[in-house]
């Protein structure tokens, strides 16, 4: 049972959410092989305020 984890900020639709699921399990099994219905695609969602790139936290405005 492959399992394919993503993480990302809060904000997409679930229906983009269903598509990407989609892609990802067919690009495994094209890549990979396998049963496309033994794939997990787990999705969580993170909130701004709670991810940082470098030192700044996404819900900061960017400095210049």
């Amino acid at each position: 049972m492959p399992i394919i984890r993503v993480e990302m900020v809060k904000g997409r639709s679930d229906e983009q959410k269903k598509a990407l699921a989609k892609k990802l399990t067919e690009g495994f099994v094209e890549s990979c092989g396998g049963n496309a219905e033994a794939i997990h695609v787990v999705i969580t969602e993170v909130e701004t305020s709670d991810w940082a790139v470098g030192a700044r936290m996404l819900s900061e405005p960017p400095s210049d």
